[in-house]
């Protein structure tokens, strides 16, 4: 095995400064600053980011002891001290466990940016939303062992989903679509290509008979794929 072409064990030395690691917790000393942190690992690499930059677009407290910090302040002072290095390779373990919805997004933003400026970008996420909005390939794992693999859209497929109440004739709708539809509590899904042809169809159907499609979309989502693989049961 490879990384960045070289060997991780014989080139340990001249790989590591090219490699950052988001730790879930640990790696902080209690009474340090964000910035007294971000300082500290500066100083590990040949040409770190400025923490000043980080601390402001993280927004992340700069007085603030790391002990008195809320656990989203210290998810993203993780995401920080990953990043100051300027990696060309960061491993994310849930980066936005336990963050509001306005530090998930900033937080989105600040892998997207990473992917644009050439960073390869390992993630680890339950969120399937999430994996669905920034991953270009994806591995599902269960119990340790790989299930599926490929790129969001080869995994989630094609065919037209939307929502209504449960019980509408999908049959009658399969006859005048001329494709298979199948429905599952409430969810229909339609085989096929996706045009707007279709969409309009499906729409004008339901409307005819007083139901509103909602949600529609093509191609399952992620969340879909992982419970079809993985099962709906609660894991201990």
């Amino acid at each position: 095995m490879r990384v960045l072409g070289l060997d991780p064990r014989r080139d340990r030395a001249a790989l590591a400064p090219r490699v950052g690691v988001m730790l879930q917790e640990g790696g902080v000393y209690p009474g340090a600053s964000a910035v007294e942190m971000l300082r500290l690992y500066a100083a590990f690499y040949p040409a770190p980011l400025a923490p000043a930059s980080l601390v402001q677009r993280l927004g992340l407290p700069e007085r603030t002891p790391y002990r008195r910090m809320s656990g989203g302040q210290k998810q993203r002072l993780s995401l920080a001290l990953a990043l100051v290095g300027r990696p060309s390779v960061v491993f994310l373990d849930e980066p936005t466990a336990g963050l509001d919805p306005q530090a998930r997004h900033v937080t989105w933003d600040v892998v997207r940016g990473l992917r644009t400026e050439g960073a390869c970008v390992v993630l680890t996420t339950h969120a399937m939303d999430e994996a669905e909005a920034l991953a270009d390939d994806v591995v599902v794992v269960d119990r340790g062992r790989v299930v599926a693999a490929g790129t969001v859209a080869s995994l989630t497929g094609g065919g037209l989903r939307f929502r209504a109440p449960a019980g509408l004739d999908a049959r009658a709708l399969a006859a005048h679509l001329g494709r298979d539809v199948t429905e599952s509590a409430g969810s229909y899904a339609v085989a096929g290509e996706v045009t707007p042809e279709l969409v309009a169809r499906v729409t004008a159907w339901c409307a005819e008979r007083g139901v509103l499609a909602e949600g529609l979309r093509a191609g399952r989502t992620l969340e879909d794929v992982f419970l079809e693989l993985t099962g709906r049961e609660l894991r201990s």
